[in-house]
């Protein structure tokens, strides 16, 4: 731990001075600000239902926000224990994670994600899981900071089309889709280990967040 901090220190990267508490109803403006500064798109409806269904949900569903100490919103986060699909036992799951562009690289979204994870753990899972756009470059490194690598599970997505108008159009779109399987080599067989292709997840088991000797972002 130690060498961590002074490995910190020497890079200028020294953990921010944050609280780290639960979201609020009154935090909704500050909420929406920031994502509105990162994303250029205004969500009040969303961020709204997020904090009913999150932070005034259930023990399960988790809503913190990273509050600096003259009060301004630095960053938040959002995850809920669950099963999920075919039978998969319960895991933590991140589903959003922002940090004001002004306060990244100081350790809040660290602060934000341990937190969550203790929470995780609290809660009788030793496994924390998200599903990320493999285009997002930023959230990827910043999930793989904190130690996660590529999980068992892969994504399939499937284009929802314009239904046909005639039978021949049918069956052109069966053969097409056959054809479209054959060409992912992929389908079928172990998934690959490339984590921008999916899901990423890591263990807790057994395992500190400290030990994983991750980089603070």
């Amino acid at each position: 731990m130690a060498r961590a901090v002074a490995k910190q220190e020497k890079s200028g990267q020294m953990p921010a001075s944050v609280r780290v508490r639960a979201a609020e109803a009154a935090d909704l403006p500050a909420i929406v600000a920031l994502d509105q500064r990162i994303t250029g798109v205004a969500k009040a409806g969303y961020w709204q239902w997020a904090l009913e269904h999150y932070a005034a949900g259930p023990p399960e569903r988790t809503f913190l926000i990273a509050e600096s100490a003259d009060g301004a919103l630095a960053g938040f986060i959002i995850g809920e224990v669950r099963a999920w699909e075919f039978g998969a036992p319960p895991a933590g799951w991140v589903f959003a994670v922002q940090v004001d562009q002004t306060r990244r690289l100081g350790g809040v979204g660290t602060q934000l994600f341990d937190t969550l994870c203790a929470r995780f753990r609290a809660a009788g899972v030793d496994r924390v899981r998200t599903l990320v756009d493999r285009r997002d470059h930023l959230i990827l490194s910043f999930f793989r900071s904190q130690g996660m690598t590529a999980g068992p599970s892969l994504q399939l997505d499937l284009e929802l089309l314009p239904p046909p108008t005639s039978l021949g159009e049918v069956a052109e779109g069966r053969r097409g889709s056959a054809r479209g399987v054959d060409d992912q080599d992929h389908v079928g067989s172990p998934p690959p280990t490339d984590v921008s292709t999916l899901r990423v997840e890591t263990s807790y088991r057994g395992t500190s967040p400290t030990a994983l000797g991750r980089k603070k972002s």
